[in-house]
């Protein structure tokens, strides 16, 4: 009976896509990227929806015990104690905690997909050292079996990148975790895309062997991102002046230029794959040299060496709990890297630490990573409480993806992305016992209905598809 409730969910939600689009004016030939990519995912209707008397964890530091809360035409409606049940399912929060749903800014999914051979290997177009002009989304699979895994594990949303083999890998895009016939359906409305860039060992190790390699050394990978960005500034001003008046002949078009100049004007985030402390330091002057900012360093195993330099520049730090020593520069990884980072001050505003998976594996489980984030914090001396680890996994990876004003916190008028686990989320013991995407139930973990499968599992006799390691490439 499954296959029918995903095709079925895929075909509506692409009619609606359709209808919608037949509404839209047509847009300007300069601007034909931004209307021919476009989201066609829809808030399903669904009922009322009163969580009654959980444990709340608002996901900005805020722990709400014995309360209500209730969803509404797919937002977050109402917060408080004795909420009226009137219209509305009542599901008994008692005993067990609900939680934002978890956002994964540092996922693979559907372009390494399951089964992890040749066939699904689509992150990395190692055919150049920067490939700004692809799109990760353009190689998502939404058959991978990952998604409904990471949906069991409360994942609502997640950032899926290129790999990490190339310089400037490309484009990346965030995704709602919904069953889904087309990526289109999947695309997070409104949301920027980012891009993927990659400092270290990566980048330096793709191209082969001997004095052709392009680059060798961390000096050529500093050169090639400054001779993109220096192409794409003047390639930028050629746009804009055009722009401006419309004046003769369009400039010739670069679609790899399109991307770079778009981070360049502040409507792409940087995501940046980078492991050591100097090298995210410098990454940071060349972000200063050209004029962008990088949204978060990715993995960032060094990243609480300069703590203070992240905060100071508001920097987001996407990291592992305990990945450490994989290679020469993942070697200085220590298990309190997350709280440091986190406990870091700076009259510039809050700092920013985010626990990722970068593993379709780690993503099932993001909240027992942030749990041995908070045990290795404490042991140092640092006192976090379950309602700031919180904001580690929701509230921080929305605000580095520019989409916090949207999802990523217990609020009000927020999108009902919200995870009712079987206790506290931070035990080894709890899971994920419902998982609403804006106020639609996705996942019931007593329901086998809900528990969607891909159309590439129907029918398998396997408990798991396999699955490729994480650190791409």
């Amino acid at each position: 009976m499954k296959a029918p409730l995903v095709l079925g969910f895929g075909l509506v939600i692409a009619i609606a896509g359709g209808l919608a689009a037949c509404g839209k004016k047509p847009q300007k030939a300069d601007d034909s990227a931004k209307s021919a990519y476009i989201s066609t995912y829809a808030v399903p209707v669904s009922g009322k929806v009163l969580i009654r008397g959980a444990t709340v964890l608002t996901g900005i530091d805020t722990k709400l015990d014995d309360t209500d809360v209730l969803l509404a035409d797919g937002k977050i409606a109402e917060i408080g104690k004795g909420l009226s049940a009137d219209g509305a399912t009542v599901v008994d929060g008692k005993g067990r905690w609900l939680t934002p749903g978890i956002i994964d800014i540092h996922s693979h999914l559907g372009v390494y997909a399951s089964p992890g051979v040749w066939a699904t290997s689509d992150g990395n177009e190692a055919t150049s050292p920067t490939t700004p002009e692809v799109w990760a989304e353009h190689s998502i699979w939404p058959q991978d079996p990952g998604f409904a895994f990471a949906r069991a594990g409360g994942v609502t949303s997640m950032e899926i990148l290129p790999g990490s083999g190339n310089l400037i890998g490309g484009r990346g895009v965030i995704v709602k975790n919904v069953p889904a016939t087309s990526y289109q359906q999947m695309l997070f409305p409104e949301a920027k895309r980012s891009l993927k860039m990659a400092c270290g060992e990566n980048p330096k190790r793709v191209y082969g062997e001997g004095q052709h390699r392009a680059p060798s050394t961390n000096m050529g990978n500093v050169a090639g991102y400054r001779a993109a960005f220096a192409k794409a500034a003047a390639y930028r001003l050629k746009w804009d002046a055009w722009n401006k008046d419309k004046k003769g002949a369009a400039p010739d078009r670069d679609l790899g230029l399109d991307t770079l100049a778009d981070v360049l004007r502040g409507n792409i985030t940087v995501q940046m794959h980078c492991y050591r402390a100097d090298q995210m330091v410098t990454m940071l002057d060349v972000a200063k040299e050209f004029g962008f900012k990088i949204a978060a360093f990715h993995h960032a195993v060094e990243a609480y060496k300069i703590a203070d330099v992240l905060a100071d520049t508001q920097t987001c730090a996407a990291m592992w709990a305990d990945w450490w020593g994989f290679k020469l520069e993942a070697w200085d990884g220590i298990r309190e890297n997350i709280a440091i980072v986190d406990a870091a001050k700076s009259k510039a505003g809050p700092s920013c630490a985010i626990v990722h998976s970068d593993d379709p594996n780690g993503i099932q489980r993001l909240n027992q990573e942030a749990a041995k984030a908070m045990a290795a914090g404490r042991r140092a001396g640092l006192d976090i409480t379950p309602e700031h680890a919180m904001s580690w996994l929701s509230a921080n990876p929305a605000k580095a993806l520019g989409i916090l004003d949207k999802t990523g916190t217990i609020e009000k008028h927020k999108q009902a992305d919200v995870v009712l686990w079987s206790g506290d989320p931070f035990s080894v013991y709890t899971r994920a016992d419902l998982v609403w995407i804006d106020g639609a139930l996705r996942y019931d973990r007593a329901n086998p209905a809900t528990q969607q499968d891909s159309d590439y599992m129907l029918g398998a006799d396997v408990d798991e598809a396999a699955a490729p390691a994480g650190d791409h490439p």
